[in-house]
Formats: C-alpha cells, sequence, structure tokens
C-alpha cells in the first residue's frame, strides 16, 4: 500500500500529512481478502491487443470490434435509472469508427437514458436543457457529441475544453491566450453551481466572445430559477430533457444514527468494523475536521486519505488518483468532492457532519451507487441536525430509515463483475 514519495512530507506516526495520504496498519473492513474491490481493469490478453487503438490499422471491410481491447465485462447489478433504456445502440448516431472504438473500449455497452436523450439531440446542433441524476451518464451524453462534432483538419478552439474556474477562463480570453471566436459549441456541466450568483456574470461575459449562433447544452441533477433565466436570455428553442422522477438514485439505501457530538468517533468504528466496504468518502463540514478525523481514522488503524481545498493543487490530485486506483480505503473530504468525482469502487458514503442544505446532500451520497450500482448512504445526526434532516427528506421527498442493528449486504455489497 505504498504511493510515490512526495518533497519535504512532513512525519505523524510515520504517516505522510500534508499531502492527504494518512497511513495507518490497514485493518480489513468487513472484506474476506486483502485487496480492494476496485473498477474492472482492461483485459490486455484478448484478441487484437497487438492492433493499434484507431481505424489507421484496420481496413475496409474488416470486423473491427475484434481489434477492440475490452476491459472484463461487468455484471453487477444496475437500477433502471440506467437500464430503462429505448434499446438504441451507440451505433445508431453513425459515429466516427475512432470514437466507436474508444467508446467499447471504456467498457460503456449501450447509451444510459440520459444518453439516449441527449446525444442525436446535441449532434443536431440544438441547445438542450437536461436534468439527471448524478451518476447516470451525463459526461457522456454530452462528450460523445462533443468529441463527434470536432474537425482534426481545423486548427483553433471548437470547443473551449478547460479545467478551471470561469473567471481564469475569462482572464485567457481576455489576453488572447483563449482565441474562442471560432467556439461553435459550449457545454456546461453542473449548471446550477455555474449559473449561481457566484459565476453567472462571468458565464455571460464568456459568452459574449463566443461566434454567433454558437450552441449551448446545460447539464444538472437540480436547476433554480437562476437556470430559467439564463436559458431564457441565451438558449435558442432548446430542447429540454427531464429524467427527474424523483431525486435520489434508487440504489442508494439511506439511514441515520442519532448520536452525540462525542459519540461520532465511536459510531464510525462501529459503522467500518461491520459494514462491508470497498471504498467509502466521509464527509466534514470544515477542512479543519476533515484532517483531525483522517488523523483519529488512522489512529483506530484503518487505511485513510484526507482531501480539501486548502491543500496545493499537486498533492489534491496526487490523493484522487491514488485513492480512485484502490490504494486506500476511506477517503474524509469537504464539499470540494461532491461534484463531478465518478469512482466505481465507492459502495458507502457517511456524512460525518450532515449538511445543511438538500443539494448538498444530494450531491454527496451521489458519489456512491455509481451508473445504477448500489450504495449505502449513512448520516450522523446530533439534536442540532434533527430538522435539517426533515426538511431534506421533505425537500427529495425521500426516507431517511433509523439504521438498523444488522445491515443487509444485498443493498450496497454487489457481484463482483465476471472474470471469465
Amino acid at each position: 500500500m505504498s504511493t510515490a514519495r512526495t518533497e519535504n512530507p512532513t512525519s505523524i506516526m510515520g504517516l505522510n500529512k500534508p499531502n492527504g495520504q494518512f497511513r495507518g496498519p490497514l485493518k480489513p473492513v468487513g472484506l474476506t481478502s486483502g485487496s480492494l474491490a476496485t473498477a474492472p481493469q482492461p483485459d490486455t490478453h484478448q484478441k487484437g491487443g497487438n492492433i493499434p487503438q484507431s481505424s489507421g490499422g484496420i481496413r475496409f471491410g474488416d470486423d473491427w470490434k475484434k481489434c477492440l481491447q475490452l476491459p472484463q465485462k461487468d455484471c453487477r447489478f444496475r437500477t433502471s435509472d440506467v437500464t430503462s433504456t429505448k434499446g438504441n445502440e451507440f451505433e445508431d448516431y453513425c459515429l466516427k469508427r475512432e470514437l466507436l472504438m474508444g467508446i467499447f473500449e471504456m467498457g460503456w455497452e449501450k447509451p444510459s437514458p440520459v444518453q439516449e436523450e441527449s446525444i442525436p439531440i446535441a449532434l443536431s446542433g440544438r441547445d438542450i436543457l437536461a436534468r439527471a441524476k448524478n451518476g447516470t451518464g451525463k459526461s457522456g451524453a454530452y462528450l460523445i457529441p462533443l468529441l463527434e462534432r470536432i474537425d482534426l483538419k481545423k486548427d483553433h478552439i471548437q470547443v473551449h475544453v478547460v479545467i478551471a474556474t470561469p473567471g481564469r477562463i475569462l482572464d485567457l480570453i481576455k489576453k488572447g491566450v483563449a482565441k474562442v471566436d471560432k467556439v461553435q459549441m459550449m457545454v456546461m456541466d453542473e449548471a446550477d453551481k455555474l449559473l449561481s450568483q457566484d459565476f453567472v456574470v462571468l458565464i455571460e461575459d464568456i459568452i459574449s466572445f463566443l461566434a454567433k449562433g454558437r450552441q449551448i447544452l446545460l447539464y444538472s441533477a437540480t436547476f433554480p430559477i437562476s437556470v430559467q433565466k439564463f436559458m431564457a436570455k441565451h438558449l435558442s428553442k432548446p430542447y429540454e430533457i427531464n429524467l427527474m422522477d424523483e431525486l435520489t438514485l434508487k440504489g442508494i439505501t439511506q439511514y441515520y444514527a442519532y448520536v452525540t457530538e462525542r459519540q461520532k468517533v465511536h459510531c464510525l468504528n462501529t459503522l467500518f468494523s461491520r459494514l462491508q466496504i470497498n471504498q467509502s468518502i466521509i464527509f466534514c463540514n470544515s477542512t479543519q475536521r476533515v484532517e483531525l478525523l483522517a488523523k483519529k481514522i488512522t489512529q483506530l488503524g484503518y487505511s485513510c486519505f484526507y482531501i480539501h481545498a486548502k491543500m496545493m493543487q499537486e498533492y489534491r490530485n496526487r490523493v484522487f488518483h491514488d485513492f480512485r486506483n484502490g490504494l486506500c480505503r476511506n477517503l474524509v473530504c469537504t464539499d470540494l468532492f461532491t461534484r463531478g468525482i465518478d469512482i466505481q469502487a465507492v459502495n458507502v458514503v457517511i456524512n460525518f457532519d450532515f449538511p445543511k442544505n438538500a443539494e448538498t446532500y444530494l450531491h454527496r451520497i451521489g458519489r456512491s451507487g455509481r451508473f445504477g450500482h448500489l450504495g449505502l448512504a449513512i448520516n450522523l445526526i446530533t439534536s442540532e441536525d434533527r430538522f435539517n434532516l426533515k426538511s431534506i427528506e421533505d425537500q427529495l421527498v425521500t426516507d431517511i430509515k433509523p439504521i438498523p442493528g444488522s445491515i443487509d449486504k444485498g443493498l450496497y455489497v454487489a457481484e463482483k463483475p465476471n472474470q471469465s
């Protein structure tokens, strides 16, 4: 369970503290083996493994699917959030051969409901307002048409794909570093956050630099009134997709444990000893509590990482990469980690500190039960949290039940992927 060394680590109990990677004696958490159950890894021994992953090595008339390097088939149970489709195939959308190969080699077998609804409309050039649950394939719903519409022969930004804050993107545009006057497509994932009061003015400023008639795609699990105002101003007859018959994911079972503040760590220790955890994400409401709890978990003998916004970006990247690769079972974090994080092996989310609002709660528990798989959300509730608990239940029209003495593993532990 060793990781790459970091520069100038501070030693605490033999652990690396500043990079978020606390490590203690690894204590199995309800697992029968010492290894973590991570997402399926590509099988490099399948037929055609030596053939390049592009259509350049495939001749007309060849059965190109035989040349794919496919990952192991994922046979875990999936809920209707991702299985209730119309029966479409990715090949139905007349996509580029290279793109189709990449889709299948990622292990994506068929479009999810939001992908079925979104891909053909996005390819047509029409604006989209799509509302779908976390973990149901929203990223693929816009990335596939985005990649299909890029013309590799044109040497300019066509879709401005950037990892940055809106303010930083606007700064690059105004300095002439990012030339976006020919951009024909703008995608906003987590649109509710990007179009909040904190960012909407910046977003509108960015749009003013884009080409006229540009296409705008909005995707989110929640759409407040601010999004409706933006849509009326900037979108042209958008195609609306709403797959939110209910807000919480069907595969996530939710419980609460009524405790005092002093009982929280003991309760967490009990959960670790009784649950069959593949990987867990544990949320706190402040950066200070994140570090204190991560240290306490390590002292209890469990492997633990932590991550929060005050850490250097280099360390945050390292922690996220190592956690996603299964090098640690538990991650303690703030709400920095509630959006856009897809780690298939996470089957348990624990709210060590209960959130203040329904939106944050929804995004937190959505870190488990990804793409229709099963997950468990456990909330540690103090007397001060009981009103928030009731309010969130009402707003999300969901039922958070008292935690039973024994939790059925069938609610959150799925069968392992087929190894054949």
